[in-house]
């Protein structure tokens, strides 16, 4: 089966989750500036959430660009990916809302994991899958990010027992790490282009 209808799919998911997101901060009701202060949860829960999303729909892109084929484990992989990503609307909007509390914020971590390891699924499905590809092999066979991530989050939920505070912080340092697209596909891209490129000079 061809990809674009996965990729089409998952843009359409992925934009909605953002509208829903943003449809959560409502407009203030007085015209004075001290009405802005009761936004500011949710204004940075929402800020936070929406480089989140971005980065998941930028590294999907990365990931799925070398990819020319999919089959069914890899389409359902993808759904379970999204259903975790569809969770962060309501986390997010529980976290601002609340302004920061412990089990807010320890939820919120939580359905971050899941989107992790959900990731980590799809990334190990889609290189197990019939079409072998050597691009996506190499990007599955260095995950030091992830791993990070996933221990990231973990202290993150551990250390709201301290300040909820302290684990969103930790959160943000997991998308600090993240913002910086994925440059491992298009590494493995440029070493492939150089072995071809080598290999035709060779037989020249």
């Amino acid at each position: 089966m061809k990809k674009n209808r996965l990729e089409a799919f998952s843009d359409g998911v992925l934009a909605i989750i953002i509208t829903i997101m943003i449809l959560e901060i409502k407009v203030p009701s007085g015209a004075d500036v001290t009405t802005l202060k009761p936004l500011i949860p949710k204004v940075l829960s929402y800020i936070l959430s929406f480089i989140y999303v971005g980065i998941y729909w930028n590294n999907h892109h990365h990931l799925l660009y070398p990819v020319k084929e999919v089959n069914g484990k890899i389409l359902w992989g993808n759904l379970h990916l999204l259903f975790w990503l569809s969770l962060i609307p309501v986390a997010s909007g529980w976290m601002g809302e609340r302004g920061f509390m412990f089990w807010p914020v320890v939820i919120y971590g939580a359905v971050l994991l899941f989107c992790a390891i959900a990731f980590a699924i799809l990334l190990k499905l889609i290189n197990a899958s019939a079409e072998k590809n050597e691009i996506i092999e190499k990007v599955a066979n260095n995950t030091t990010k992830e791993k990070a991530s996933v221990i990231l989050y973990a202290l993150g939920m551990g250390l709201c027992f301290l300040s909820p505070y302290l684990g969103a912080s930790m959160y943000a340092i997991v998308a600090m790490i993240w913002i910086i697209p994925d440059k491992r596909v298009e590494r493995a891209l440029d070493e492939q282009r150089e072995i071809e490129e080598d290999e035709e000079y060779s037989d020249n």
